[in-house]
């Protein structure tokens, strides 16, 4: 019996990920005006409309609707076919003020809601990330390259990847087992052309030689047509990825979406945080798998517990490491959001392809390596 792990990635172009690209650019226009703006945005796509709510504290004023429409043109629905275009469709906005009884706990540096949130690393892939995950990322990434160059001008916005990995024995990745492309295209496109086309221009583009072979599954678009995609063959809604935002099922998660919401509220900050300690460990040869758990209360800065586990491969013990992060970085919410620089608005890239795993992402840096491996 083959020991596989599998995990999936939706592109830009996914229902879900509209929403929540239109979710996080609002927030960034809203930060951008003004940096303590408290936001939770929520967004429905469905066919020829959007309709955007939420609850917000803010002096910035911003265009929701142009915001809307221009990340719908810019993830390429521009089309009357698509049934769901950046010029013609509906937008409808319902935005109310921010609670109070919210506010006068999150003004005295409170987390702004009780949860629990994760975060974790592995070091099966340079971005210390699970490379199941990974590779369905990088290839969602170049297929939506090589629909905006027109290199595959058959190709529409929506689509889907799935990537199995065979793990040997020693728990290590040995190869690729199965590859999932699903692709809205046009209707004059034939399944065998584009199977073929993906072949030649996708997977050289992001996967190794030697982690495919002869018996390499590879399907596209199992169903035998994809046209009929996007908002119009699916609702979406902000916050329905969280795995594919997060580790793809590795590790565990708190429930709590990202996009649209500002960083006080810990379902985001927090989350990033944890990824950044737990990556960290990995970086400071402390362990090779690391998930972290941080839990906070409501108006509380401080976080209520801090739990590591680093799957027996601890160079010291679970206990000792959450003793050694407790003492050495600060993770009151305020703190957080100052160490990374989650006052500027850099979340709509975030919507896309995950929120981990990738350098440009300041809760990335291996900077607290060496601290944390001195404390212990």
């Amino acid at each position: 019996m083959k020991n596989l792990f599998t995990s999936e990635s939706v592109s830009e172009g996914h229902p879900d990920k509209v929403a929540d690209q239109i979710s996080d650019s609002i927030l960034d226009a809203m930060i951008a005006q003004d940096p303590e703006s408290r936001v939770a945005v929520e967004t429905m796509v469905t066919t020829g409309l959007a309709v955007i709510s939420g609850e917000v504290s803010t002096d910035a004023y911003v265009d929701v609707q142009e915001i809307a429409r221009e990340v719908i043109r810019n993830i390429g629905y521009t089309k009357n076919s698509y049934q769901f275009d950046a010029d013609s469709c509906g937008i409808l906005t319902t935005i109310n003020q921010q609670s109070p009884d919210i506010a006068q706990g999150v003004d005295k540096d409170g987390a702004g809601d009780q949860g629990m949130m994760f975060g974790y690393a592995i070091d099966e892939t340079d971005t210390y990330m699970p490379m199941s995950l990974q590779y369905s990322h990088n290839l969602l990434r170049c297929l939506a390259r090589l629909r905006k160059e027109n290199t595959l001008e058959y190709l529409a916005p929506d689509s889907k990847s799935q990537v199995t990995v065979e793990y040997g024995n020693n728990g290590r990745p040995n190869r690729i087992d199965t590859i999932i492309i699903s692709t809205q295209h046009d209707a004059e496109a034939s399944q065998d052309e584009i199977k073929e086309d993906l072949k030649k221009h996708l997977l050289p583009e992001v996967i190794e030689d030697s982690l495919l072979d002869d018996e390499t599954i590879f399907h596209v678009n199992p169903t035998g047509k994809f046209v009929i995609g996007g908002p119009h063959g699916d609702t979406g809604l902000t916050g329905r990825k969280l795995i594919v935002d997060t580790y793809g099922g590795y590790g565990a998660h708190g429930g709590g979406a990202f996009s649209g919401k500002d960083p006080s509220k810990v379902d985001r900050s927090a989350a990033y945080a944890a990824r950044y300690v737990a990556k960290n460990i990995l970086a400071a040869g402390l362990a090779d798998e690391c998930l972290v758990q941080l839990a906070y209360a409501i108006g509380i800065p401080q976080p209520v517990s801090i739990n590591i586990n680093t799957y027996n491969t601890g160079v010291v013990s679970d206990t000792a490491l959450a003793r050694a992060v407790d003492n050495t970085i600060d993770l009151n919410p305020s703190a957080i959001i100052s160490r990374f620089g989650l006052k500027n608005p850099i979340y709509r890239n975030t919507a896309t392809y995950g929120h981990f795993g990738r350098p440009d992402f300041p809760w990335e840096k291996l900077d607290y390596a060496d601290e944390i491996a001195d404390a212990i």
